[in-house]
């Protein structure tokens, strides 16, 4: 099923409780007031809570904060939407997706996963871009980030990718490494942490192509992103207070699991993210980041646009308006 109709399923059946859904403190937004409650995927875009998760625990932060970690989109847009969650690291697409179909009442808090795929082959040999043409390509994410950066990258070398090659989706990531291991060669498109799993599951793994340097090389000032963070207007509005000083902790998480792969990767495995020794090898080809205030603006407009381009729904049918884009009022 395409992300965004599951999306848009979830939400027709959730905003008529958007109206009661309060947030986690009613006192103006005083950082000691509020606990805020944060969920993530087990995935790259919670990477970099880590540190921040290990510190709440040890009673370290400025805010309380309460952790959940899900396995998929379909599981944490609904407690978002409900009031369930003040902030989640959601897909990048979807934060799009959420903004427009709950009219405005999503924002976007921080760009924190820049791009994590990779061109995958087993004996079989791939130099570039164009190698590709006439290929067969396994892969999972269709009708999400991973289909529509594929599909970009594909169009900008001059391969259109309904005809010059042959896209085979799975469902899973598993899928699509059992794939490559039944028929004893091929290539294939996955994300990290999935490249490591892989790479461990069949030795003779070989890593072609990084998706994300081949994004950039089409040039016109766009990145691939894969991961943000997105917060509850009504959350934001209520604790601009609480919420700086999130932004503050959390951009020091980042910073720390980017520091310190070695220690980050043991609180990965810790709070059930994914196994600790995949989590070492992985974090470096992670792109692990924390981009926020007027910086997130123009990067995320950038990648927006290329998916829209390609399919409007992509990103909730319009590209999401000004007030979209989170920026703190709270001084220093």
């Amino acid at each position: 099923m395409k992300l965004h109709k599951t999306i848009s399923a979830i939400l027709a059946a959730l905003l008529i409780s958007l109206p009661i859904a309060g947030c986690a403190g009613d006192k103006g937004g005083k950082v000691d007031d509020v606990t805020i409650r944060i969920g993530g995927l087990a995935g790259p875009t919670s990477i970099g809570l880590v540190k921040l998760m290990e510190d709440n625990e040890a009673g370290k932060t400025t805010n309380k904060y309460e952790f959940s970690v899900d396995a998929s989109p379909d599981v944490i847009t609904p407690k978002l939407v409900q009031g369930n969650l003040d902030i989640a690291a959601v897909p990048a697409n979807l934060a799009s997706v959420l903004y427009n179909n709950t009219d405005g009442k999503i924002q976007l808090l921080a760009i924190n996963t820049l791009g994590v795929l990779y061109i995958l082959t087993r004996n079989v040999q791939i130099n570039s871009v164009a190698d590709l043409r006439g290929k067969t390509i396994y892969a999972s994410g269709k009708g999400a980030t991973p289909e529509f950066s594929l599909r970009y990258i594909l169009s900008e070398n001059g391969i259109y990718p309904d005809k010059d090659v042959t896209i085979e989706w799975k469902s899973e990531h598993s899928e699509v490494v059992a794939a490559l291991s039944t028929a004893g060669s091929g290539i294939a498109m996955l994300p990290q942490p999935f490249v490591t799993i892989a790479r461990n599951t069949l030795s003779d793994l070989v890593v072609a192509l990084d998706l994300t340097e081949e994004w950039n090389k089409i040039g016109g000032g766009t990145e691939m992103l894969t991961g943000v963070l997105v917060v509850r207007r009504e959350f934001a509005e209520a604790h601009p207070a609480a919420l700086a000083a999130f932004l503050d902790e959390y951009a020091a998480s980042t910073e720390y699991v980017n520091k310190n792969v070695s220690e980050a990767a043991q609180l990965v495995g810790k709070f059930n993210i994914f196994n600790a020794a995949v989590a070492e090898a992985a974090i470096p080809h992670c792109n692990i980041t924390f981009i926020g205030g007027e910086n997130m603006k123009p990067l995320m407009e950038g990648y927006l646009k290329v998916l829209y381009d390609q399919k409007p729904a992509s990103v909730g049918g319009k590209l999401p308006g000004d007030d979209f884009y989170y920026v703190s009022k709270v001084s220093d």
